[in-house]
């Protein structure tokens, strides 16, 4: 008998180009991630229109979409639904929806209308062991070189937390900026590790000089105030 081949899902690695498309969104036709070189981008997927925790997602997005355009981010979100549902939603919950600071704000950010789930699947969005109709609820946090540098998927029935989406951009934003790199729980303004020098002498005289060296390989350091994030 002739053997059926498996479909493949790939998902994109930590450092690679953003796979390209080019969709219908709520805002119209996009090239991804041409339109955005130069730019931070999130991009997210929900699973479907007119479902409760899709709905608290897309409003927390837009209650924070002044937010993001602080940091330099745009938003861009996907599900398989179509552009004419898409409209209709966030017409709805323009109207209706009071929830996590989300008081009826205009929704700025496209949404994509991936009804042939092409994207999805260029993404690892179409997971068969949660559905495979739907997308999980997938983020992408992609450089302004079209670099994919942060990747996380929740399964269908749990939200994401905005607040850490938004700390993984500014984490990933101060250590492009200042060469640092942010240990557990780290919040913008709290201490950092400076990568360590090369020159093994250079390392030595910086821990004489550091009363906050715990060791060689462990000294957290202030951000100064000129170089903080806002």
């Amino acid at each position: 008998m002739r053997k059926v081949a498996k479909k493949q899902y790939n998902i994109p690695m930590l450092g690679e180009k953003a796979p390209a498309f080019e969709a219908e969104t709520t805002r119209g036709k996009i090239t991804f991630p041409k339109d955005y070189e130069g730019k931070w981008v999130v991009l997210f997927s929900h699973p479907a229109d007119f479902t409760p925790v899709c709905t608290s997602e897309v409003a927390s997005f837009a209650s924070m979409q002044d937010d993001f355009k602080k940091l330099g981010v745009e938003l861009l979100g996907l599900s398989v639904d179509s552009v004419r549902s898409h409209l209709a939603w966030l017409k709805t919950i323009q109207e209706k929806i009071d929830f996590n600071g989300y008081h009826g704000q205009e929704i700025e950010f496209p949404i994509i209308a991936d009804m042939d789930r092409s994207i999805a699947r260029k993404y690892g969005m179409i997971q068969p062991k949660m559905s495979d109709t739907k997308a999980v609820r997938a983020v992408f946090i992609v450089d302004p070189k079209g670099l994919i540098r942060t990747v996380l998927y929740y399964p269908l029935s749990t939200g994401r937390n905005f607040a850490e989406i938004k700390r993984i951009i500014t984490a990933l934003q101060m250590g492009d900026r200042y060469g640092m790199e942010t240990p557990a729980d780290w919040m913008p303004g709290d201490k950092f590790f400076a990568e360590a020098p090369e020159n093994m002498l250079e390392l030595v005289e910086a821990l004489l000089d550091d009363e906050d060296c715990q060791d060689w390989f462990f000294c957290p350091r202030e951000i100064p105030e000129r170089n903080r994030l806002n």
